[in-house]
Formats: C-alpha cells, sequence, structure tokens
C-alpha cells in the first residue's frame, strides 16, 4: 500500500518544497507509478488538492491521496483509483497535522522504451504538468 518513496525529511522545515516519488496504483489515472511530484509542505489545502500526508496508522509511510473534504477531526482523502483501496475509507478522518504537504506538479520520467519520435513528442508535451484542485473530482468523490 506504499504511495511514496520515502524521502528524506531532513531541511523539511528550511524549504518549502520537496520532491517525492509516487509508487502504487492509488492515484490512477492522474498519477502513475514513477511519477515525480513537487511538494509544497504547509499552506492552505482545498477540497480537490492532491496531498501528502502520513498514513495514519503507521506514520513513517507517507501516502498521497486527494482531499475529497474538511470533516471534523481532518480531512476525508481519496484516491482517485476506487478499486486500489487504502484511503480514508479504511482508516477515517486523517488528522491536520498529519498532511504535510500539496502537491503542485507532476513530473512523468521518460520511459526506456519511449524512443519514436511520435513517443518522444507526446512525452515532451505532457511530461511535467501542474497539479490543480479539481473540483469536479472532489464533487464525484464526496458521493460515494
Amino acid at each position: 500500500m506504499p504511495e511514496l518513496s520515502q524521502e528524506s525529511e531532513r531541511g523539511r522545515s528550511a524549504a518549502p518544497f520537496g520532491l517525492a516519488e509516487v509508487t502504487g496504483p492509488s492515484m490512477v489515472p492522474t498519477l502513475q507509478h514513477g511519477d515525480q511530484l513537487l511538494v509544497r509542505y504547509g499552506g492552505a489545502v482545498k477540497p480537490g488538492d492532491v496531498v501528502v500526508l502520513r498514513h495514519p496508522f503507521q506514520q513513517d509511510l507517507l501516502v498521497v491521496k486527494r482531499a475529497a473534504e474538511r470533516r471534523e477531526g481532518g480531512w476525508w482523502v481519496l484516491g482517485d483509483n476506487p478499486y486500489a483501496g487504502g484511503d480514508s475509507t479504511d482508516y477515517g478522518v486523517v488528522p491536520e497535522e498529519l498532511i504535510l504537504g500539496r502537491a503542485v506538479l507532476r513530473y512523468r520520467p521518460l520511459r526506456p522504451g519511449q524512443r519514436s519520435p511520435l513517443a518522444l513528442l507526446r512525452w515532451a508535451f505532457s511530461a511535467a504538468r501542474p497539479l490543480l484542485a479539481d473540483r469536479s473530482a472532489s464533487r464525484r468523490l464526496r458521493a460515494r
């Protein structure tokens, strides 16, 4: 169920931004295994934002989920892939202090098999994308 590789947090308080690598399928189609995230630590979280948090029961494990809605006691977070699990439907509301930051940019590294000119062109236009709060996704996720 790990969602992010275990990035070092030393120096996190000095720098407002950090990097994380996505592992696992819970945020497909928004995020793929191997994607790199630029994470802004602290700051306000809005419904629909992609957030990095500590797992409520295993706090050395970092996960990435979408903040679906603010509830009493913290945030209700869900993955974009309804079949993957490992979100608030399993562990409930996530306390605010476990939310580390908000993902602001997704970078998809070039895959080893992407060598054709068309594949390289497609990759060049889609490799880096901002991760904006997806309001429609947050409404859809609240409906579950």
